[in-house]
């Protein structure tokens, strides 16, 4: 584990995001070489072409426009019946009430909230509610009483759908972004490495639904140069500039937008290169229910739970 912390992950992810994801930098495949290229990674990782906008593998210049590729219309049907839809398509390796302050990364490996989150922000911030200053950091984000504190961790395959939506109705107020490693976040690897989803690079959007705070929180994993979030142009991951162990924060309220960005359930949000994870952390009353189980697969606009 020691030997494999020491490996430059960034840079190396940073050395692809530069050969296939930036548009000025990025190196196309030649066309004859397409077909064979993706047609080994969709034999390898089990890609279903036949859902994608576009099937002629030729139309992809680079692998990172094959992972980020679009799927065709209806082909992921919003689940209309569930107040929490998948985000993405991916495996569920972990959900529940959080308890103790900790959270399941696979079961058994813990990592800690608010080394996950961040602290609280000093400013008036809406994605983190007053709470008294004795309590635990659980506390400091359940808004109403009664209600419990929740959590579900979707672990995207190399193979699966890339891009990522909105997994219900809320409103996006604050983004943290934590500049970090980029370690492979299979689950083989999340069983080894303890708090490895606090020691890798990510973005973390909360806010708030109609059941009080809520958060999404993209994890980046090795060879993911770029986390996209459509809404947020200042967003740069994975940049030189920015060194492991700090993280900087991005307000959408506004004096001009007292609310921050409005989304719908199944709305477009942001993609990914290659695989990673997302991590849904969420208040929500007592008699929520996950219509899951662990390890199962899942696809984006299936139903996560409801009350």
């Amino acid at each position: 584990v020691a030997l494999y912390k020491s490996v430059p992950t960034r840079l190396l992810s940073r050395a692809w995001g530069r050969l296939n994801g930036r548009p000025l930098t990025r190196v196309a495949l030649p066309h004859w070489l397409r077909r064979p290229v993706y047609s080994l990674y969709i034999w390898t990782f089990g890609v279903n072409m036949k859902e994608a906008a576009v099937e002629d593998l030729h139309h992809y210049r680079n692998l990172s426009e094959f992972f980020r590729r679009k799927l065709k219309p209806q082909a992921r049907p919003v689940c209309g019946l569930h107040s929490v839809i998948s985000p993405s398509d991916g495996k569920i390796l972990n959900f529940g009430q959080v308890k103790n302050c900790e959270v399941e990364q696979v079961k058994g490996v813990t990592y800690s909230l608010e080394s996950f989150l961040g602290p609280r922000t000093s400013t008036d911030d809406l994605s983190f509610p007053p709470a008294p200053p004795c309590g635990s950091f659980r506390n400091q984000l359940v808004t109403r009483e009664g209600n419990e504190l929740y959590h579900c961790v979707i672990y995207l395959a190399p193979g699966d759908y890339h891009c990522f939506h909105s997994p219900t109705d809320w409103t996006v107020s604050h983004r943290r972004h934590f500049p970090g490693s980029l370690m492979s976040v299979n689950p083989g690897m999340a069983r080894w490495i303890k708090e490895l989803f606090c020691h890798n690079e990510r973005v973390v959007l909360t806010g708030d639904w109609k059941h009080g705070f809520f958060s999404l929180t993209a994890v980046g994993a090795t060879n993911v140069g770029s986390i996209r979030i459509y809404f947020d142009r200042d967003l740069h991951t994975n940049s030189p500039r920015y060194s492991k162990g700090s993280y900087n924060d991005f307000s959408f309220v506004t004096h001009t937008n007292k609310e921050g960005i409005p989304m719908r359930k199944g709305e477009h949000l942001g993609e990914f290169n290659l695989g990673s994870t997302i991590v849904l952390i969420f208040e929500a009353p007592k008699d929520f229910n996950f219509k899951l189980k662990a390890g199962q697969k899942i696809r984006f606009g299936e139903a996560l739970g409801s009350l």
